[in-house]
């Protein structure tokens, strides 16, 4: 998984003073994407160089940032009345993010505390092309507002894109932040890769991250069995840390 730079977030020693407010890289990729304004690229290009590299090579796949013709060609990759309909779409439901920007700042002061040489990571907001929903590398994160645009959004609906009910129920602006700290959580405290998995144990994996997302935020997102072992087993052991739980992979334990 991948990820993007761009955050005015301040880290002090005291995670109590930690603020994310999340970048809104979005903005100026939407209005080179409306307008084709060329000092929207030149600051895509110069001050997020990162986000516009992975967004166009990663995210969208369509060229390297080097090719002559990658500007234009990015350009007319948005002119399709769909994505034109998803940027505006986008910005519209997302002006203000002021809620996600708090419950972010909640999560990571929750996990600051409980895991102290954890590195905050840098937060962006951008549009892709209804792919990819969070972008997680080198400590940061990405986050794709198309994917968040509510369960009933008419673009979502289409068989064309084969959403599942499951699937479309959590594309909306409330999964945001439990998506952000669960994949930035799975890229701190991956699955092992030493040994064969089971769904089982994959499962168990995922269920003790959850587990830390609905602690961290304060609200429960995820509700499940493999949750509920995972709470059972925190309260039969009080002195187990949130570090020893998420690093701790005899999933046998949790069974």
């Amino acid at each position: 998984m991948l990820g993007c730079i761009g955050c005015e977030w301040q880290l002090k020693s005291d995670e109590a003073d930690t603020q994310i407010v999340v970048d809104r890289y979005d903005r100026i990729q939407s209005l080179y994407l409306t307008t084709g304004d060329f000092s929207a690229l030149q600051q895509m290009n110069t001050a997020y160089p990162t986000q516009t590299r992975t967004l166009i090579e990663d995210v969208l796949r369509i060229g390297k940032v080097n090719e002559p013709d990658i500007n234009m060609k990015f350009l007319r990759f948005y002119q399709d009345s769909t994505l034109q309909t998803l940027v505006n779409e986008a910005e519209q439901q997302y002006a203000n993010m002021d809620d996600i920007n708090q419950e972010l700042t909640t999560a990571f002061q929750y996990l600051l505390k409980h895991i102290p040489d954890m590195e905050v990571p840098v937060v962006y907001a951008q549009i892709g092309s209804l792919d990819q929903s969070i972008i997680v590398g080198n400590g940061q994160i990405g986050i794709c507002l198309d994917k968040y645009l509510g369960t009933d959004y008419a673009l979502y609906q289409k068989q064309e894109y084969g959403y599942s009910q499951d699937q479309k129920s959590m594309m909306q602006r409330q999964f945001i932040v439990p998506d952000c700290i669960g994949f930035y959580l799975l890229s701190l405290y991956p699955m092992p890769f030493d040994r064969e998995m089971s769904q089982e144990d994959r499962d168990v994996h995922m269920a003790k991250i959850q587990w830390v997302v609905n602690h961290a935020i304060g609200r429960t997102v995820f509700n499940n069995a493999l949750v509920n072992r995972v709470d059972e087993y925190m309260k039969h052991n009080k002195n187990m840390t949130l570090e020893g739980l998420l690093a701790n992979n005899e999933y046998q334990l949790f069974r």
